[in-house]
């Protein structure tokens, strides 16, 4: 029979194999603990955190789309309310769902009655609007409306308050119970030392070692740093809590990368995201169209009714955009502002070219508002141009170019993007508000310079 250590152990250290019963059943029981507790902050408070915070966004986003009905009494403000307030309402159910008790059973179901009765307020003031009473409504907005938001505010701030402190609790339950359980383990490896040098130091090594690792990325991950690298690879409960942190590290980074990249005008997300999104489509092998979207004459526009109004134009795009994909998952459409007046869709074709028929439809009618009567009267505008000479600008109007893939024509997004782009120039000498897809170039035989240039370098990669 080989006589392993462990064999020596079993047969002539009982006390010390004791000794080593009751370090791994101390280790065991707090790792259970900590990995409960990382789970339950993972999967958890930080969900119910983003979700108020998420609760907090339309909430504000309610309020000022019903300032801006009273100011503009346009149908799309009233459609934007009630949107937000489907948000609102899914992030009551979510807190609900994943349980309140951190926040307090009591503060949701005030949160529900008191979205309720701002939604009916609402509905009061948009019929006091259309009956011309407009001193009464405006009377309505400024108590009711405005005292109700704020208790709204107020008590969805005390939830993220209560979450943080929740979530800071746990952190330092877990920091107090490693520390607590590596200082145990130190001690009985003390005492196992007498019987056996070697196998003390592999319980030191093969326990607190990792626990120090999870002590530390505990403390850092608590102080935001979210780029600490843990090393620990083990398949038991250490290494499940190891998961857990790195599963919640990426977790952060992703939204944290999110909340970078989105564009500040539209709230969309920005080219990280997009470039990611093209390059997983690319990689499934299905068919889906990317559509890249620009506007036309945008300039001159900016130029004479300034950025800030031109930023307003920008928002439109993006609004109708966003109404486009109402009540449609992110998986099966991808809405992304690349910077300025780009924007992308990206989706299966048909509904690629759905969104794009809406797109310039709506766009075609909302646009006008944002012109002096005068100039949409004569159907251009008058500024001057690059070298300073008076001339007539059209109004704006929207191209967009839709190029199709399954993953077997483009090596990467940026071949795909590219090809789009240059099809979007196509797309922009055509006269008003449209949109081309390379399938339509091609069953038409439309021998433009600039497409064919396109298709020509896409078949010489």
């Amino acid at each position: 029979m080989r006589l392993t250590i462990s064999r020596k152990l079993l047969f002539g250290y009982v006390f010390m194999a004791l000794l080593t019963l009751l370090v791994g059943a101390h280790a065991v029981f707090h790792l259970q603990r900590l990995s409960l507790a990382a789970d339950d902050i993972t999967h958890r408070h930080f969900v119910v955190g983003e979700t108020a915070k998420n609760m907090l966004d339309a909430l504000l986003a309610q309020e000022s789309a019903e300032k801006k009905y009273f100011i503009f009494k346009d149908a799309s403000f009233e459609q934007i309310f009630r949107q937000r307030a489907g948000d609102f309402q899914t992030g009551l159910e979510i807190i609900n769902k994943l349980g309140s008790g951190q926040a307090g059973d009591k503060n949701l179901h005030r949160l529900a009655i008191l979205h309720d009765r701002y939604r009916s307020s609402f509905a009061q003031e948009v019929a006091l609007l259309k009956e011309g009473r407009l001193q009464e409504a405006m009377a309505l907005s400024d108590s009711s409306s405005k005292k109700t938001v704020e208790q709204m505010l107020s008590l969805l701030k005390s939830i993220q308050l209560k979450t943080d402190k929740a979530i800071n609790d746990k952190m330092n339950l877990i920091a107090r119970q490693s520390s607590d359980a590596t200082k145990m383990t130190l001690a009985l490896g003390s005492l196992s030392l007498l019987l056996g040098i070697a196998l003390a130091l592999l319980i030191t090594r093969n326990i607190s070692k990792p626990l120090r690792q999870l002590q530390q990325a505990t403390g850092l991950i608590a102080e935001g740093k979210l780029d600490h690298e843990i090393s620990v690879r083990r398949n038991d409960e250490i290494g499940a809590l190891a998961k857990d942190f790195i599963y919640m590290t990426k977790r952060l980074r992703v939204l944290e990368e999110l909340n970078l990249d989105a564009s500040p005008l539209t709230g969309l997300p920005g080219n990280i995201a997009i470039e990611n999104r093209i390059r997983d489509m690319l990689a499934r092998g299905r068919s889906f169209s990317l559509c890249q979207i620009d506007l036309d004459n945008f300039k001159p526009f900016a130029d004479k009714y300034g950025y800030a109004w031109g930023s307003e134009v920008i928002k439109e795009v993006g609004d109708i955009l966003k109404e486009c994909v109402e009540n449609r998952s992110r998986e099966e459409i991808f809405i992304g502002h690349i910077g300025g007046d780009d924007f992308v869709v990206i989706a299966n074709p048909e509904l690629t070219k759905s969104v794009c028929r809406k797109l310039v439809a709506d766009f075609e009618k909302r646009i006008l508002r944002f012109y002096d009567v005068q100039d949409v009267q004569r159907g251009y505008i008058q500024g001057r141009d690059r070298q300073g000479l008076a001339q007539k600008f059209p109004l704006i109007t929207i191209s967009a170019a839709i190029v199709t893939d399954d993953g077997t024509r483009f090596k990467n997004p940026l071949d795909m993007a590219m090809t789009a782009a240059k099809l979007k120039e196509y797309a922009k000498t055509l006269p008003g508000n449209n949109y081309v897809t390379q399938e339509d170039w091609e069953k038409h035989n439309i021998l433009h310079p600039v497409v064919k240039q396109a298709i020509l370098e896409m078949e010489q990669c």
